[in-house]
């Protein structure tokens, strides 16, 4: 049985936060979109690390996904595909480039995308 949170636990887990950045970016998806807020609102030990190699497994060619944590570079991305992220490495940051995909932070998409939509939610 999966356990969901509420708006108040999202709030507890707020302000416990450091990064002013991830905590604008949580208020800002708390009134849009719910789910990806608290993703991005869990504890550092519960985010989603992601290597290349598995993201490639994962998704088809020409989709959009959503990681609430990190992109990490080991092993390679054969499909073109946009990735929002909520960072990546420097080193998975170039074979995304190379692999003529987009790299997208979280940040930058909400400006975008408000709701986030359209996004395939991996973790």
């Amino acid at each position: 049985m999966k356990r969901t949170i509420s708006k108040i636990k999202i709030e507890h887990r707020m302000r416990q936060k450091r990064n002013p950045i991830l905590v604008n970016t949580i208020v800002k998806l708390k009134k849009t979109n719910v789910g990806i807020a608290k993703l991005l609102a869990r504890p550092v030990k519960k985010t989603v690390r992601i290597n290349l190699s598995e993201l490639d497994k994962l998704v088809k060619d020409g989709e959009a996904v959503f990681i609430s944590g990190k992109v990490l570079s080991s092993g390679n991305l054969t499909k073109k595909i946009k990735i929002v992220a909520w960072s990546a490495s420097e080193k998975a940051k170039e074979k995304i480039k190379e692999a003529k995909s987009e790299f997208v932070s979280v940040a930058e998409e909400i400006k975008k995308n408000a709701e986030l939509k359209g996004l395939r939610v991996i973790g």
